[in-house]
């Protein structure tokens, strides 16, 4: 039985702290694999870049300084996103990671990024906060899962309580 050699690994990245071990845990697979890297992330609705539970692009020391980033605006929300790319591809210390930066539906926008870059898998994190999404996966994750022909590699990152 022949079987395909995976080449290339999409991980979809999210503004929660938890993005670290998704990277992390996606890098590793990929690594095994000897798999090109892809680092995504989706900006999307401004309103989850200011929440004051946990900041949307933080780095892996704690929180990035965006008093400097205009996050209102596309292009400053733009610019922070591939700021968070940038620190987590030096966090993973391959200088080889492509990196991404989309906007839009955060689902679609994985969908077709994993499509035009011909991702053989596609790494995100599932990290359920709604009573409902705790039955299914976040409700990114299931819409993926739904829509994707390409694998999918889900990380649970949960906090354990």
């Amino acid at each position: 039985m022949k079987t395909d050699r995976i080449k290339k690994v999409l991980i979809a990245l999210d503004y929660n702290p938890t993005a670290q071990k998704v990277a992390e845990q996606g890098f590793s697979l990929a690594k095994t694999m000897g798999a090109e890297v892809i680092l995504l992330h989706v900006s999307t609705d401004p309103a989850y870049y200011t929440s004051t539970e946990y900041s949307p692009i933080m780095g892996f020391g704690g929180y990035m300084d965006v008093s400097q980033v205009l996050l209102g605006t596309v292009d400053g929300l733009k610019s922070a996103s591939q700021h968070f790319l940038d620190k987590t591809k030096r966090h993973l210390d391959d200088a080889t990671i492509q990196t991404i930066v989309s906007t839009g539906d955060i689902a679609e926008s994985i969908l077709m990024t994993a499509k035009k870059s011909h991702a053989d898998i596609i790494v995100l994190g599932s990290h359920s906060r709604k009573w409902l999404e705790n039955i299914v996966l976040g409700s990114t994750a299931e819409k993926v899962l739904r829509q994707t022909r390409v694998p999918l590699f889900i990380i649970p990152t949960k906090k354990q309580s």
